[in-house]
């Protein structure tokens, strides 16, 4: 039989008041168990949790018996979890076995016994005699490090390089690290920890082969070793899959939100802090102005925090009217990122903007937290899917510093500030010779303090990272804009329960279970959970 439970914060299992749960399929053989059943997205039970198009944590355990008059029996080690997007599956698009391919892997790489480690080792794009698409990238993720490649990220270098680079690797943003490694700022593919496949859309495709595509490829591999374990080597890396058949349009990748720097922080200690990255109204008027006013068409979005990111939201505006959201994630897991696919293509016009709003906690640190690589800092970022590609790669802001000192009571920093990174402090007498980060953690945080700080920071000046390709930017980039006034945080619309509310909104989830080979027979399974 199968009946609707749910648990109580001491991990109780008891028989829902409201059954919600309706079984659609069951079959046992001798090695596996499977259970398919399904349920409305929003039960109105309290006991239930809504599914929605964020992140869901599904828990599962089993015993291999049966429950019998005693209850239910403990499953012991046969249990586990896996954050999933359940309204989000893989397009998964049937591909020929005979598809070229090339892979971009790491050879050998020795990981230091250190938490974080970003290395970087460049690629020739094999040569290709005509224009190809990239169809589908597949992260290949060396076995057993699984939870020690936590990204990889693509960029396009410049074209002016030569065969010399591709001599070696290095540790990424290293002082000693290649000037070639400099040239590559487009990114080009995203993939994150608990991430699949990732598979263009039918009518798009990752161009190769030209002048205009990506010649040199830098590879980026963000290794995450809190344990600091010694002697790992890594051979991990990507498969490329591609086709001479031409797709319709050439995709392109955008960075938005946050650009990565000591600019962007948060205070020790707050249950909830608001970041926001603004892709400006400036910047995408002149791009998108001067390459194609048409617009162009979003199809899928990466959404980017570290450890203490809560929810991710990319919020759209169309001359200062907000739109839907572009994509969320309200129980955003640091450990499973990857591409959202847009249910329906979005198209950004001259006259929108978008702002990335990443919600952060940060109860149990007692430092401030700063945006940075590594993992135990903070980033905020969007990257985007589109098509016809143009020559955009970055759409980012930065807060103004300025008046984040003066909240914490600096009255004045040596000049000029270039020499004295990260900004030494002249006045007043408490923070005198001491670093920007290091009177930010002078100063005594308190809740009410993090909240003021947050509503300040929210309403400063942001100066505008646009930026093209091969380090070239719109005129726009290093200006300053005012934030727009919007609502904040973005409100969702509030789930109404009715009998109508839930019309069209079943959601059919099938469950496998591997169990052992004496499984007992399906007409007692009621230790699944």
């Amino acid at each position: 039989f199968q009946q609707d439970y749910f648990t109580d914060e001491n991990r109780v299992l008891k028989k829902d008041p409201q059954q919600d749960y309706h079984l659609e399929y069951a079959m046992e053989n001798s090695t596996h168990t499977i259970l398919a059943f399904s349920r409305e997205l929003h039960t109105c039970d309290t006991n239930d949790k809504t599914i929605t198009e964020s992140t869901m944590r599904v828990i599962w355990a089993y015993h291999h018996k049966d429950m019998g008059e005693a209850g239910q029996n403990y499953h012991g080690s046969n249990r586990g979890t896996k954050s999933l997007r359940l309204l989000n599956p893989e397009k998964e698009e049937v591909l020929s076995a005979s598809l070229p391919y090339f892979d971009l892997k790491n050879k050998d790489v020795p990981v230091p016994d250190k938490d974080t480690t970003y290395w970087c080792q460049m690629f020739k794009i094999p040569v290709q005699n005509e224009k190809h698409h990239v169809i589908k990238v597949e992260p290949l993720i060396q076995k057993g490090h699984e939870n020690l490649v936590h990204h990889i990220l693509l960029y396009q270098c410049s074209s002016n390089l030569n065969d010399s680079v591709l001599d070696y690797g290095h540790e990424c943003y290293h002082p000693n690290m290649p000037d070639s490694f400099l040239t590559c700022e487009t990114v080009i593919f995203a993939w994150a920890i608990g991430g699949e496949g990732f598979t263009y859309p039918p009518h798009v495709g990752l161009s190769i082969g030209t002048a205009a595509d990506p010649q040199f490829v830098l590879m980026e591999v963000h290794y995450d070793n809190p344990s600091y374990t010694e002697g790992l080597i890594d051979s991990s890396g990507l498969r490329l899959i591609y086709t001479p058949v031409l797709r319709k349009y050439d995709a392109g990748v955008i960075e938005a939100g946050l650009w990565v720097s000591l600019f962007h922080n948060i205070p020790p200690g707050m249950p909830e802090f608001v970041s926001e990255g603004h892709c400006t109204l400036e910047c995408l008027k002149e791009a998108l102005g001067a390459e194609r006013p048409a617009g162009i068409h979003v199809f899928a979005v990466l959404l980017h925090a570290h450890l203490a990111g809560r929810a991710i939201r990319m919020r759209h505006f169309h001359n200062g009217e907000e739109q839907k959201l572009l994509a969320y994630d309200d129980e955003f897991d640091f450990n499973f990122q990857e591409f959202q696919y847009l249910k329906e293509e979005r198209t950004i016009l001259p006259g929108d903007n978008l702002i990335t709003e990443c919600h952060y906690s940060t109860v149990d640190r007692i430092r401030m937290t700063w945006g940075g690589l590594s993992t135990r800092n903070e980033m905020c970022l969007s990257y985007l899917l589109y098509y016809p590609r143009i020559n955009l790669t970055r759409c980012a802001s930065i807060p103004d510093i300025m008046e984040q000192l003066q909240f914490i009571g600096v009255k004045e920093i040596y000049r000029p500030v270039r020499q004295t990174w990260p900004f030494i402090i002249k006045s007043p007498k408490q923070y005198k010779n001491l670093s920007f980060m290091d009177a930010m953690n002078k100063f005594k945080w308190s809740k009410s303090e993090g909240v003021s700080y947050n509503e300040l920071v929210l309403k400063l000046p942001v100066n505008v990272r646009c930026s093209k390709t091969d380090n070239a930017e719109w005129s726009i980039q290093g200006m300053t804009a005012l934030p727009p006034e919007i609502e904040r945080p973005y409100k969702t619309e509030p789930v109404i329960c009715s009998s109508s509310s839930c019309l069209h909104c079943s959601l059919f989830l099938t469950l496998l279970f591997v169990v052992c080979a004496t499984a007992s027979t399906i007409g007692n399974t009621g230790s699944f959970v």
